[in-house]
């Protein structure tokens, strides 16, 4: 008997970043808690095929998948929540729809039909999304809508909706997530907006089952009564989202508003499965969270982070979730401050430095703020501050080391001096080819690859294993010509690829520094709520172990 497979669309209302993403990835935790097998689609709608691209100060993260997809950082987040690893079934753009039906239109599979945008672009995003949700057998898929209704942009995936909801009109629901301001100088929260939102949802031939209103405050009943009246749906399905301190409140206080058992009445799914939700681990994490007092401040020095006169920590969200994962499981409050790597160009500046237990740097692409980053790492180095380097952060940890160590004073990344006198950073070979035809989509090595881990090292110290497989996002490696003479100068590479040719992992001896080590790969995207990374938790006992915030360290 064929499985009856249920679709639940949402999309937003009002604003961008009012956490549709979010809220796919908790309605997805409460029916996984039900006993339902659970897969989440985000699609974007940008004519960019892939998210690789995308510049993070606009877009955010890019989350790379296991298969090595570029993706939205609502990817990573869907992972997170469900505990499950996602392809690149599960990620569409307009321009990779678009691609698909324009390739299937030169390979005549259309037999000689106008191809038109509507029905064929339509179709296309509803043949992906029937076919991620029976790659992962699920019982229930999220699909993620981004953007706003109402933009000329996500029209076409809205049409989707409407088409599979005509077909299967028990097999789908819509959930608007829509904002509801309070203004300062009026005191009242407003409706209208989320009113106008609904108007331009129904004017794409689709209704709102469900509005979940995000505001700064609980949604009182006169506002919930106000929206059911205007948004055609009953008071009991507009559940009230404020504002709340960790997001992983969200799951509980969505069951608080009894979403789960509507979202399963109107999919006609109560006789299939549990009523009474399994959050407890959810609820203890969330308690837990509450509780922390014992606070341990760590430092991410990144480029990423202005955007005007804002700051966009969304750029390295899987790296500060990841931190706090590890720091929640041995009971500590991860304090994170971001510092703009262009100001430690300025020696100057090195001494705001040591208040902090730990210092990491992110991953990154191009030459802007890389000598302030450089002169980072040299001072945590010098001065035994604990240090963890991503990707990025991996290359200038070995460059530092050529400089200042070993020596070579030419040393460099052949991403920011093609010519230098001593590239220990160096191009891959496969990779020359694109870069001079200037192909950078998906020219890096991407995805999931195997490392073997050194015994006896920090990194086996964490892994407790030896043989590894984590997440690659990058051109760039360590020269193999310069291996030898970096180990001889006490460099350890701990992690190698399986022939032993990449470099993985980079650190030094603890007789030597508390906590210096560098990955090439991303650990971030691996990490998750109940199993933390173990390097990010080795960074974080290091952090710990460093001492309060307030510990001066001595400046040479």
């Amino acid at each position: 008997m064929k499985k009856e497979r249920k679709y639940i669309f949402v999309v937003g209302g009002v604003i961008s970043g009012v956490g549709k993403g979010v809220t796919t990835s908790s309605i997805a935790k409460i029916l996984q808690s039900r006993g339902l097998t659970v897969t989440a689609i985000k699609i974007d709608p940008y004519v960019n095929v892939d998210a690789g691209t995308m510049n993070p100060t606009e877009h955010g993260e890019v989350c790379v998948l296991s298969d090595g997809y570029e993706t939205d950082q609502d990817m990573c987040g869907y992972e997170r929540f469900l505990d499950i690893s996602l392809s690149r079934l599960n990620y569409m753009t307009t321009g990779s729809i678009y691609s698909k039906v324009i390739s299937r239109e030169r390979n005549l599979e259309y037999k000689g039909k106008c191809v038109q945008v509507v029905p064929h672009i339509p179709l296309e995003v509803i043949k992906q999304i029937k076919k991620a949700s029976e790659e992962a057998d699920a019982d229930v898929t999220m699909v993620e809508i981004g953007g706003t209704v109402g933009e000329y942009e996500n029209i076409l995936f809205l049409e989707a909706a409407r088409m599979l909801k005509i077909k299967n009109p028990q097999d789908v629901m819509c959930v608007m997530v829509s904002y509801l301001p309070t203004p300062a100088k009026v005191g009242e929260m407003k409706t209208k907006p989320t009113q106008h939102a609904s108007r331009a949802l129904n004017s794409a031939g689709l209704q709102a089952d469900i509005i979940i209103a995000r505001s700064s405050t609980p949604l009182d009943k006169k506002r919930k009564e106000k929206i059911a009246t205007f948004c055609n749906i009953l008071p009991e399905h507009v559940i009230s989202a404020p504002d709340v301190d960790s997001i992983y409140d969200i799951p509980s206080n969505f069951e608080r508003g009894n979403l789960g058992n509507i979202v399963l009445k109107t999919l006609g799914l109560t006789q299939q499965v549990a009523m009474v939700s399994d959050l407890v681990k959810w609820r203890h994490l969330s308690s837990k969270i509450k509780s922390l007092e014992d606070e341990t401040h760590i430092a991410i020095i990144g480029k990423y982070f202005d955007t005007g006169d804002f700051v966009l920590s969304d750029a390295y969200i899987s790296v500060i979730e990841a931190i706090k994962f590890s720091a929640y499981s041995i009971g500590k409050k991860p304090i994170l401050n971001w510092l703009n790597a262009a100001d430690f160009e300025d020696e100057k500046q090195y001494k705001k430095l040591n208040k902090y237990d730990g210092i990491l740097v992110p991953g990154g692409f191009g030459e802007r703020a890389i000598e302030g980053k450089i002169n980072v790492i040299k001072y945590a180095r010098e001065n035994g501050i604990p240090y963890f380097g991503l990707c990025y952060g991996m290359q200038l940890l070995v460059v530092e080391y050529a400089r200042n160590v070993l020596g070579l004073t030419g040393a460099n990344t052949v991403e920011i001096n093609p010519m230098a006198e001593h590239p220990v950073i160096d191009i891959m070979a496969g990779q020359r080819k694109k870069l001079a035809e200037k192909d950078y989509g998906g020219s890096m090595r991407l995805g999931s690859y195997p490392a073997i881990i050194k015994k006896g090292t920090i990194a086996y110290g964490a892994y407790k294993k030896d043989e590894v497989t984590e997440r690659h996002r990058h051109r760039y490696e360590v020269n193999p010509k310069y291996v030898e003479q970096l180990e001889k100068a006490g460099l350890i590479f701990s992690a190698t690829s399986p022939n032993g040719v990449l470099m993985e992992i980079a650190e030094l001896p603890q007789t030597q520094h508390p906590f210096f080590l560098g990955t090439q790969f991303h650990p971030e995207f691996e990490a998750r709520p109940f199993t933390p990374h173990p390097l990010f938790t080795a960074f974080v006992k290091a952090t710990v172990a460093a001492g309060k915030s307030n510990t001066i360290r001595p400046v040479p």
